[in-house]
């Protein structure tokens, strides 16, 4: 099963990175591949169950080579701790948060079913999804951190 993960520490409390990482209309502030989201009604927030769309796009430099909007839906939801989602009933994301001595371990993961068909040529082998969701993550990870600790 394809998967990858990517960890940093945030100088701020568990609660507080939780809440940034729970807002899914914030996401688009971090990812280098999504740009906005927003709950379907009537979702207004968090909770197992809840519904959202994520707005994407994939460039090369400055060409847009896609764009797509997923809807996903939280699977797991514990308060200050942990967030999951499975996006287009395909890929699975989590936000896992340690309290470390007053800051945030974050650790950020996916995993999604092998690729099939053309997809394993493409994304697999030609386009290195999984080397690049994890770079993505990274980005993600230090754009939060530095959102956060700025502020």
């Amino acid at each position: 099963m394809p998967q990858g993960s990517a960890s940093i520490v945030v100088n701020r409390q568990p609660a507080e990175v939780f809440q940034a990482l729970a807002d899914v209309t914030r996401m688009g502030d971090w990812s280098p591949e999504c740009t906005g989201g927003r709950w379907i009604d009537p979702a207004t927030g968090p909770a197992v169950g809840a519904t959202f769309e994520g707005d994407n796009v994939a460039k090369a430099g400055p060409i847009t080579l896609k764009s797509w909007t997923t809807t996903s839906e939280i699977t797991e939801y514990e308060p200050d701790r942990i967030i999951e989602f499975l996006a287009a009933g395909q890929t699975t994301w989590r936000y896992e948060l340690e309290d470390r001595d007053g800051a945030t371990s974050v650790t950020e993961s996916f995993s999604h079913d092998p690729y099939q068909g053309w997809q394993k040529w493409v994304y697999g082998v030609l386009a290195q999804r999984e080397k690049a969701m994890v770079k993505g993550m990274q980005r993600t990870l230090a754009r939060l951190k530095a959102t956060l600790e700025a502020g």
